[in-house]
């Protein structure tokens, strides 16, 4: 296995020190390197690594500035000297933090962390502009910070210009619109219900008829979706209903 990798800090020692614990896995390779954060996205965007070590505290923009800048995030480590902003900051399925200085063993253990759920995560888009179920996004809202993998979102829903995004009891706003989002998601388990909402039909519990030939959806977390008539005839036809 080579594990495509990208490094975004802005200490070019710390890039050094970085590459030398690297150095020590051979299934790693460095593809690129940015001090920036818009450096980096344009380094990310070009090269598409499996892996990325980020530092959270960098000027002008922060690491969870290049991460909202992503359509898909990469495998995410951070590297950061303030340990209590990495943990208290992620609420849901942050791989790992590293804090500088960053010792050999340390290192090891993040990078098993990171070989496991590459090897989870075999399954890969058909269409290189889609995302997949194992894709990541990047939501912040306030202080609290998600890494959430596509499949683990039950539905979207409009709210003004942006989008409500609803996984594991959580519901913050992504700064996109909801047609912006539909682009990217995999059109095997994603539906488009109605004007204001799409739903992941992996989480769909119950099928209910609705008045005028069109249906109710209940989802898992009990939210109740109700889909326009026309879209009501495309999905029996998707479910085979």
């Amino acid at each position: 296995m080579t594990i495509k990798t990208v490094i975004v800090e802005d200490s070019r020692l710390a890039r050094n020190e970085l590459k030398e614990l690297i150095k020590g896995h051979a299934e790693i390779e460095v593809v690129g390197e940015a001090e920036n954060v818009d450096k980096g996205v344009e380094l990310i965007q070009n090269t598409q690594p499996d892996l990325l070590f980020l530092d959270i505290n960098m000027p002008e923009k922060d690491g969870f500035e290049l991460l909202e800048m992503l359509d898909e995030v990469p495998i995410t480590v951070f590297t950061t000297a303030f340990d209590e902003y990495a943990i208290k900051s992620f609420e849901y399925n942050a791989l790992d933090y590293l804090l500088k200085p960053i010792n050999a063993k340390r290192f090891a253990v993040a990078m098993d962390k990171v070989k496991a759920k590459l090897e989870g995560n075999q399954e890969t888009a058909s269409d290189g502009q889609k995302l997949s179920e194992t894709s990541q996004i990047f939501i912040k809202e306030g202080e609290k910070c998600w890494l959430v993998k596509i499949g683990d979102i039950s539905h979207f829903e409009i709210v003004g210009n942006y989008t409500r995004v609803f996984f594991q009891g959580e519901k913050p706003m992504l700064y996109k619109s909801l047609n912006q989002v539909e682009e990217k998601l995999p059109e095997t388990s994603f539906f488009r219900a109605n004007r204001q909402q799409i739903v992941n039909t992996n989480f769909v519990m119950e099928v209910i008829p609705w008045f005028k030939g069109k249906l109710k959806l209940k989802m898992q977390n009990g939210d109740e979706v109700e889909v326009s008539r026309r879209q009501s005839y495309i999905f029996k036809d998707k479910m085979s209903l």
